[in-house]
């Protein structure tokens, strides 16, 4: 078992699976509609899947109808962005502040108060439920 360490504290943590290595690690995209947790709505936090840190909360997470799991605001800090001008088009790169692990784009098409949707892949996503949510 690996050790990862992230703003959030250290800790044991399972290893990657090849498809997370390939979306974290090689800035890959799961399909759409393919990840469990568009369907989740327990209350919780989402974690990055590669260090363990704090990413998401629950409370700012909606259904775009995009196919990913989305979110309208990040935990302050914990996600960075770059300019991705791969495959022919210009988008703004989601990362982990932490550990630089790809989780997918942000887009200007969110709902209220940001105005933003932080398009996210599951396999980039450690969601931990709040204790006591059934």
């Amino acid at each position: 078992m690996n050790t990862s360490c992230s703003p959030a504290g250290c800790g044991p943590r399972a290893p990657l699976t090849p498809e997370q290595e390939r979306i974290l690690r090689e800035h890959g995209t799961e399909y759409p509609g393919s990840s469990p947790l568009n369907h989740e709505k327990r209350e919780g936090a989402y974690h990055c899947a590669g260090c363990g840190a704090l990413l998401f909360r629950s409370a700012t997470k909606y259904d775009s109808g995009s196919g990913w799991p989305s979110f309208w605001a990040a935990e302050p800090g914990a996600v960075a962005t770059a300019r991705d001008t791969r495959h022919g088009m210009v988008r703004t790169e989601a990362h982990c502040a932490a550990c630089g692990g790809h989780l997918g784009h942000v887009f200007p098409d969110g709902p209220p108060p940001t105005g933003e949707r932080y398009c996210i892949n599951g396999l980039a996503l450690d969601f931990r439920p709040a204790e006591g949510a059934a």
